[in-house]
């Protein structure tokens, strides 16, 4: 009797809503933790960056969403993470070797963390805005208003702690999001596309690219439509690398300098100014009858 194969399962792009396969045709082999090759995953090109952008940057949807209809989409996602709770748990045991404790504790950080930011969508504009004070028969306003399309850089641990963590604070915000996966386990990245492909997530809303991130780095620290990048886990020449790129076209850039940040730290991740980072502020100008 003839042996049967079992078929290795190619992870796909998540770009514009839809799960298209890499233009350049590329894979790369997928561990787990005892080293077997247990799936592909594609390895992202420049061509892949800049479509991710051009979906990002047609998609209004978020951004014009009201500030609380935003709050319900994040909290339905994070319902959606939920119901996928077993799947992440198993790439994260299988892949980056945690225990079952330590995956499932990880879950459900990610989970509580996407809840907190959705609760922030229609706050956090009352704490990084004002009422400015001057002299005259004006009422002064500042506002936030989200930057635009934020490019997110995932550090290869905690695959999807360190993910969501650096994911929520811009969307949050009404950003629109380019993310570039953990490489060592994209796995719950590919999941998130799954769980946004069929939540209210508006197409376009969140980008995932998957693959050697050290070959899109220096794209997105120069194409001009991405607006701002955020990311963790990144070595002191990758740093340097979308430090210097952007310097001609004025991105707003906010690394983690930490080798290993830690993404448990509650109070740190989940503080307001987090998102203050990806907004822009508004001064508005009005007369006053008094």
């Amino acid at each position: 009797m003839a042996q049967r194969l079992e078929i290795t399962k190619t992870y796909k792009l998540y770009i514009g809503g839809k799960f298209p396969r890499t233009e350049s045709g590329r894979s790369i082999p997928l561990h787990d933790a005892k080293d077997r090759v247990i799936a592909h995953v594609c390895n992202a090109s420049r061509k892949d960056l800049r479509e991710s952008v051009e979906a990002a940057r047609s998609s209004t949807g978020w951004a014009s969403m009201t500030a609380y209809n935003r709050g319900q989409v994040m909290y339905r996602l994070a319902e959606m993470l939920e119901g996928k709770s077993g799947e992440f748990q198993q790439s994260l045991q299988v892949i980056s070797g945690l225990t079952a404790a330590q995956a499932r504790r990880q879950v459900e950080e990610s989970i509580d963390r996407l809840i907190c930011f959705a609760g922030w969508t229609d706050k956090f504009a009352q704490v990084t805005g004002s009422h400015n004070p001057v002299a005259g028969p004006y009422y002064n306003f500042t506002v936030a208003e989200p930057t635009g399309v934020v490019a997110v850089i995932c550090p290869d641990e905690p695959a999807l702690l360190g993910m969501i963590s650096l994911l929520a604070a811009p969307l949050c915000a009404g950003n629109t999001i380019v993310l570039v996966a953990s490489e060592t386990n994209p796995v719950p990245a590919v999941l998130l596309a799954e769980a946004c492909a069929t939540s209210d997530v508006p197409g376009g809303t969140i980008n995932i690219l998957t693959g050697r991130r050290s070959e899109v780095l220096e794209h997105i620290a120069e194409h001009r439509e991405i607006n701002a990048i955020g990311g963790a886990g990144l070595n002191s020449r990758q740093r340097k690398i979308l430090q210097e790129g952007v310097a001609e076209n004025l991105k707003r850039v906010h690394l983690v300098e930490e080798t290993n940040p830690d993404f448990s730290d509650t109070d740190a991740w989940t503080c307001p100014w987090n998102i203050e980072q990806f907004t822009e502020m508004k001064t508005i100008w009005h007369p006053s009858s008094t």
